[in-house]
Parts: C-alpha cells; sequence; structure tokens
C-alpha cells in the first residue's frame, strides 16, 4: 500500500474494489463501481477511490444505514457519483422506418455495397415490446452498428462481422440463421434484398455482450471500419489512451480511456432482465458525446487502428461510453480478426481512411 498521504494505485485499489463490488452493486440504486479519481466539492482531488455510481445520490439522513456507503473500505476512498447507463441500439415502431432516424449528418453512410465496420445493420425480424422497455406495446425494428470484420478460429475461413448481442439477438427469441440487414430497416434496409448475413452465435454473459453474423456471398467485404480504414490488430485498452469509434448514429467521436476496471449493471429488457458486466472499459468523450443509441456494436480502435473495445452502452447523454474489452469477445465467440489485406476494395468508404 502506499504510505500516508501518497495516492494509492489502481493496483492497489483493484482487489479492494473487487472484493466489494458483490456487495455494493445489489445496493437499492446502484448502477456501477469503478476505480476513478475522488471528486469533492466539484473538484478533483487528484486521488483515486471506489467510484460508486448511483440513479439519484441522496442525503445521508434520507438513506437506511445498510444503504450508506463508507467513506473508505479497507483504507481506499469512496466517491458516489449520480448517473445512469443504458444499452445504445436504436429502437422505433415498426412501419416508421421511414421517419427521421437520429443519425448525424457525419455518421457512415446507412447504404453501402460493400460490408466494413461502422455500418449501420439490424435484425430483420420485428421484436416484440412492451411497457416499460418502451411507450406502447408492438412490433418493433432496431438499429445497430457493423463493428470489424472477423473470422472463425475453427479454420473454417468463413467471412463474419461482429457486433452486440443486443444488436443481433435482441431478447430470448433470436435463433441461429436469423437474417441481418443492411442498411438497418430503420435506415431503409430492406428483407431480403438487403441481407447481408445470419447469425452464428452469439455471448450475453458477465463480461461480454456480443454476436457473431456470418456473411453472405451476395455483399462483398472489407476488413476496414469506414471513415477509419484498415484495422490493425488488437490491443489491450490502457488508461489514458486516445481511442475513436465509427457509429451507426453520431459518426466518428473521439475520446480517453478512464478506466478498464468499470463494473456496471444495465436493463436489457425483452425479458433478459439487469445483467452486471465486469472489467468493462470506461471512455470520457473528447466532445458531448461518444456514442448514443444505434452506435452499439461499433469497435473503439486506438491510434494505430487496433481494435481495443467492443462498444455496448453508454450514460444517458452519451459522454460516457462503455465496451467490452476486445480479448474477451474474441474469446468467448471463438474468433479473430481480420487483418491481412482485403481482396475487394471499396472505393469511397475505405479509401477515406483517416490517420
Amino acid at each position: 500500500m502506499a504510505s500516508a498521504g501518497d495516492p494509492m494505485r489502481r493496483d492497489e485499489i483493484r482487489p479492494v474494489k473487487r472484493r466489494v463490488e458483490d456487495d455494493l452493486i445489489v445496493r437499492p440504486g446502484v448502477v456501477g463501481v469503478d476505480i476513478g479519481e475522488k471528486v469533492t466539492g466539484g473538484r478533483p482531488t487528484g486521488h483515486p477511490a471506489i467510484v460508486v455510481a448511483v440513479r439519484r445520490k441522496l442525503p445521508a439522513d434520507e438513506l437506511p444505514p445498510g444503504q450508506l456507503i463508507p467513506s473508505e473500505i479497507d483504507g481506499v476512498p469512496t466517491d458516489v457519483v449520480e448517473e445512469e447507463y443504458v444499452l445504445h441500439p436504436a429502437v422505433i415502431p415498426l412501419g416508421e422506418e421511414d421517419s427521421d432516424t437520429g443519425a448525424d449528418p457525419g455518421a457512415a453512410p446507412p447504404l453501402a455495397r460493400t460490408i466494413v465496420g461502422g455500418l449501420s445493420m439490424g435484425p430483420c425480424r420485428p421484436i416484440r415490446l412492451a411497457p416499460p422497455d418502451v411507450p406502447q406495446p408492438g412490433d418493433y425494428t432496431t438499429a445497430g452498428t457493423i463493428g470489424a470484420l472477423v473470422t472463425d478460429r475453427g479454420g473454417s475461413g468463413a467471412a463474419m462481422v461482429v457486433t452486440n448481442f443486443h444488436v443481433a439477438c435482441v431478447d430470448d427469441a433470436w435463433s441461429v440463421g436469423d437474417t441481418m440487414v443492411q442498411p438497418s430497416r430503420m435506415d431503409g434496409g430492406r428483407c431480403p434484398q438487403d441481407v447481408f448475413g445470419t447469425l452464428a452465435r452469439a455471448a450475453l454473459s458477465g463480461r461480454v455482450d456480443g454476436a457473431i453474423v456470418e456473411l453472405t456471398e451476395v455483399r462483398p467485404h472489407e476488413n476496414a471500419i469506414a471513415g477509419i480504414g484498415p484495422v490493425r490488430g488488437e490491443a489491450e485498452a490502457a488508461v489514458g489512451m486516445s481511442v475513436r469509434k465509427r457509429g451507426r448514429t453520431t459518426g466518428l467521436t473521439t475520446g480517453r480511456v478512464a478506466s478498464v476496471d468499470a463494473t456496471l449493471s444495465v436493463n436489457y429488457g425483452n425479458g433478459l432482465g439487469v445483467r452486471t458486466l465486469r472489467d468493462q472499459i470506461r471512455v470520457v468523450a473528447d466532445g458531448e458525446r461518444f456514442g448514443d443509441r444505434g452506435d452499439s456494436g461499433a469497435v473503439i480502435v486506438d491510434a494505430a487502428r487496433r481494435v481495443v473495445g467492443l462498444y455496448f452502452a453508454g450514460t444517458v447523454d452519451g459522454r460516457v461510453g462503455f465496451a467490452n474489452p476486445i480479448a474477451a469477445v474474441l474469446t468467448e465467440l471463438d474468433v479473430r480478426l481480420c487483418t491481412r489485406p482485403p481482396h475487394q476494395r471499396a472505393p469511397g468508404l475505405a479509401e477515406r481512411a483517416e490517420p
């Protein structure tokens, strides 16, 4: 441990945080446990702490003793912040696909002949939803983002892409073989004319929210992310790392890795309920938003275009985003990133790569 007066290191705090997070995350109103800088009176102190996120901060005298967050745990200071976390797919009632989708003008083009990362996608099947997940019960269509090109570790050689479980599967009624359309039905995609692949496998675990779509031979594909360029491999996220992502809704956004220790509880609805994911990457936007609804499934890359995470959720205002560590995603889904130059080129997409 650090000496008196010296701030503790993250690696010293991590075992304490992991030991107590199960107790903290189940307390009423708690949605996250992380390691971050303690803020007092609105000012950063320069001291790392166990940060507990709650939907609403209440005065201590309004909380039962068992729900109070102690000021320190095993010598580690704590901090309580007010945040709310949501998944970031886009959802609209079936039949309203021609309405304004909410995508920014700088977002990746919704219709593209060649499949690359950063494009709009979604399932062909309508999704039956009911309150409180949506205002009115009925059939809905959903949209997310294609992450990156991957291939089966088993050696089949099939071309695939990675995205989120809640983008491709959505609920507990999914099946292997479900057809996926690019662009999403919300963005004008038609089934079966614009089908680009079928659901091959998926995982929703304590660390990964992922799915694999096997591509059809009808649509060409390229190992690239629209507006960013070819994927150069994978890397481990590190605190302070500059990152970017290309999402269906917000387009190209940049940010900074603030933590690799985030534990958060998110409501998956649709019969799946609240799920807790651990050891997630927390990214703070350089601008107003890092992500928004419809960006789920995008990959997050570092300055060298190496994939570090799979984006899946964020704060309600989009200022903070969360991603699964890419190594965990690839392991659980039994795939590897494609890094070889593609056989087919996509003029107007990969050529517009940014440095």
